[in-house]
């Protein structure tokens, strides 16, 4: 073992941990807001956080406008003409968004002089609560005075399939890959087995269709079916009178669904709402968007295994919660199971010393983790932060999907004490209904506020009802 080297002692006023999404969009936001110090420290070499790791082929499953942080903005706001976007604003690919993230930090937080980028660093709480991150290449040590806060952007880090290995066993000589290695593959096999239900096997039996693999050729494995959200009601610009639509569809149907149940058939009737199988009623609701042509490709796959979770996959068989499946020697595995986004319980967001960053209410990653850092740099009290801004797990079930349409409710309100705040709201980039006033007398935005007048009161009354319990 080599020797700690030790560093410089570094001074900063917020020490952030973790330069994803989340920590990238708080520190925006302080430059923007505040005068204050921050030193950004990652594991990974670069900001970008699990894009750097990520498979080559994925790309958002939300529009290139509603995401990145405040100051920068991603993407040209251009509509894609050809493929499964067609008519739909642009997505940024995985190439497009590590360049982004390193061009925000190389050309808007480094020459403030106020951000330090510290990468392959671990971060490290001592004994007696002091804090100090380690390189990972050289040993060096570096000691750190906060004088204000810590914001560990990691406390809901999960598990991606391209750095974890497969949750099940697998016998020496079977074929099997994360996402990723597939784009490798030099020796055509007789089958792909895509293991998993989530965005990743989504997106990698996508992939190879559009590749021209054949349907008949795929096999997938699908612990769980899920909802996806209608990506035509999630777009921004131009086409934001049918987002607000989405936003009235919900609040009519979530004022008169009897049940949870009834509420998903009734926004799938809607057209709000997806699934890959009709036949089979989901159980997973993540909030990822898909669209209607991905889900017809996706319906060409007509080998669908449901027996549970992979437990042991060995030559020509998988072995299942429920049962066994015979497959041939020559298949390529394709994992796409893993934990994913971790839920451990719930803390409050703001405190003495410490911003833990975690979801608050329904709506898009970027928005929330910069409101984050904008409350914390105009709101005194942590104690008014934290009635701001109360955390909800990410969702898993359909019930967190109510949950968080319930927040995002409560939220609105909670705003109005800070003028300055609400402004920023109001006016973000990020916030995908900030333009809608350029939309106010198009009859169908008219028509929607008026449905929302109407429902929005019942529909929050309702939610409570069907949130205990959920059926």
């Amino acid at each position: 073992m080599g020797k700690h080297v030790v560093g410089a002692k570094i001074d900063t006023d917020y020490l952030v941990v973790g330069a994803g999404l989340a920590g990238m969009a708080f520190t925006d936001a302080l430059l923007t807001h505040s005068d204050s110090t921050i030193t950004l420290v990652d594991r990974r070499h670069a900001p970008g956080g699990h894009w750097i790791d990520a498979y080559p082929f994925v790309k958002l499953h939300q529009p290139s406008a509603f995401y990145g942080v405040e100051s920068v903005r991603l993407g040209q706001d251009t509509i894609d003409t050809h493929g499964l976007n067609a008519g739909f604003y642009e997505q940024a690919g995985v190439d497009e968004l590590r360049a982004y993230f390193a061009r925000v930090l190389q050309r808007h937080f480094l020459p403030t002089g106020r951000v330090t980028f510290f990468g392959c660093t671990d971060y490290e709480r001592t004994d007696d609560g002091s804090h100090r991150f380690v390189s990972r290449l050289s040993g060096e040590k570096h000691d750190v005075t906060v004088r204000r806060k810590v914001v560990d952007t990691t406390y809901l880090e999960g598990q991606i399939p391209a750095t974890s290995a497969p949750p099940f066993e697998v016998a020496d000589g079977v074929r099997c890959v994360a996402a990723g290695e597939v784009t490798r593959i030099t020796e055509r096999p007789e089958r792909y087995a895509v293991i998993g239900a989530g965005k990743t096997a989504l997106d990698t039996c996508i992939w190879l269709l559009t590749n021209g693999v054949s349907a008949d050729s795929i096999c997938w494995v699908k612990p769980r079916e899920g909802w996806w959200l209608n990506r035509r009601f999630f777009q921004p610009l131009t086409m934001l009178a049918d987002f607000y639509a989405g936003s009235g569809l919900q609040m009519q149907e979530m004022a008169q669904a009897p049940s949870v149940k009834d509420l998903l058939l009734r926004l799938e009737m809607a057209e709000f709402l997806l699934r890959v199988d009709p036949s089979v009623m989901p159980t997973m609701l993540h909030g990822a968007i898909s669209s209607e042509p991905e889900m017809a490709l996706l319906r060409q796959i007509s080998d669908v295994v449901r027996m549970g979770r992979v437990r042991r996959i060995s030559h020509g068989r998988m072995q299942l919660d429920t049962g066994e499946v015979d497959m041939p020697t020559n298949t390529v595995y394709i994992h796409c199971a893993a934990q994913g986004l971790a839920q451990p319980p719930l803390r409050p967001i703001f405190e003495t010393d410490r911003v833990t960053v975690q979801p608050t209410v329904w709506g898009f990653a970027s928005h929330q983790m910069e409101l984050l850092g904008v409350a914390e740099a105009l709101v005194t009290s942590d104690d008014d932060k934290n009635r701001m801004c109360r955390p909800i797990h990410y969702w898993d079930q359909p019930g967190d999907y109510l949950d968080a349409f319930l927040a995002l409710m409560a939220s609105r309100r909670s705003f109005d004490a800070y003028p300055e705040l609400a402004a920023w709201v109001q006016t973000s980039r990020l916030n995908p209904l900030a333009r809608l006033g350029e939309h106010m007398n198009e009859p169908s935005v008219l028509a929607t506020t008026k449905q929302i007048q109407k429902f929005g009161g019942a529909a929050a009354q309702n939610l409570l009802k069907l949130r205990d319990p959920i059926e």
